[in-house]
């Protein structure tokens, strides 16, 4: 009996010492940052990280996953087809794919991170830009050698995350994404065509990341957070940032093609996006191809683009980017 009680007090101790384990753990999952400023509805910011903590190195499921991308592409001749097309055919295989907030936020230096199993609404856009430039740069041949192909597509993903496609610690990537899309023009990359969409002026300056650091925890670097203030007033002086209107994107959806990037713009103060994702038509609509919501996968919304935008608090328009031809 002695040794009875003793084993059901150890029992017990066990099971506290497990349920205080998960407090913690679900306590320090809502200080995590999610990948950028972009923040999708209902995920927010300070939301926990599943990527892992390796950066460019690449998980045997990765590089499966990449290889089954590429042959993909080429056999249906991706490479042959407008830019826009091939986009969003490759943006298709990835629904289903687990949405994931926050998959760039691992522990340690700024590094460049992998991940085709799980996606943001960041990170699938980057991704399929970076597989769609590795297709029609390298192509299926380049498989034969894996090392230089999973250099190749690094090198693509750099350029398509990072200011100036350099990685240079975090206040290197491209966090607010009217960034992304102007830095990436400046690269040949993508081009902006929201001039050409009847638009409308955004004059609020970009200032979340240093009004809530602690929602970054590489912000408790006083020398980062420096460096993200001193990026914010940069991006203060440039010209104020042109959007679609949400009342107006109905009229002007017939000049928005398959595969463009699409930036829902944020009612949040200092925020520019709170969404991104491919434009997608269906059926005679527009749609949105995108990594939605916590617990979800990537999907093609159900409604089109300009009801979604308009039945949403947190957004209030889009800029659109078009995918260009690589620069040979």
């Amino acid at each position: 009996m002695k040794w009875r009680g003793v084993f059901t007090l150890a029992k017990v101790v066990a099971c506290i010492l497990a349920t205080v384990a998960v407090i913690a753990a679900l306590a320090w999952s809502q200080v995590q940052p999610s990948t950028s400023t972009v923040i999708d509805e209902m995920a927010g910011v300070g939301t926990a990280s599943g990527a892992r903590a390796g950066g460019a190195d690449w998980t045997e499921e990765d590089w499966a996953i990449f290889e089954e991308k590429v042959r993909f592409a080429a056999e249906r001749g991706l490479a042959d087809m407008e830019p826009g097309e091939a986009v969003v055919r490759l943006a298709e295989t990835f629904v289903g794919t687990t949405y994931e907030p926050g998959t760039l936020e691992v522990m340690g230096p700024e590094r460049l991170v992998i991940n085709f199993r799980e996606l943001d609404c960041v990170t699938l856009v980057e991704t399929v830009l970076a597989l769609t430039r590795f297709v029609r740069d390298q192509g299926e041949e380049a498989l034969a050698d894996p090392p230089a192909a999973r250099a190749a597509y690094e090198s693509h993903l750099t350029a398509l995350r990072y200011r100036g496609g350099r990685l240079d610690g975090y206040a290197s990537r491209l966090h607010y994404f009217s960034e992304w899309l102007t830095d990436n023009e400046a690269k040949g990359l993508v081009r902006i065509t929201t001039g050409a969409l009847d638009p409308a002026v955004d004059p609020e300056p970009v200032r979340f990341m240093s009004e809530h650091p602690d929602s970054y925890w590489q912000l408790a670097d006083p020398d980062v957070r420096e460096e993200i203030a001193v990026m914010e007033a940069r991006l203060g002086e440039e010209p104020n940032r042109q959007y679609v209107p949400q009342d107006r994107i109905a009229d002007v959806a017939d000049r928005i093609r398959n595969g463009d990037v699409i930036a829902a713009t944020s009612t949040v103060e200092g925020l520019d996006v709170a969404h991104t994702g491919f434009a997608v038509w269906r059926d005679g609509a527009l749609h949105l191809l995108h990594a939605p919501l916590v617990g979800r996968s990537v999907e093609i919304s159900e409604r089109p683009l300009p009801e979604r935008i308009l039945s949403i608090d947190s957004q209030d328009g889009i800029m659109v980017a078009r995918p260009v031809e690589p620069r040979r």
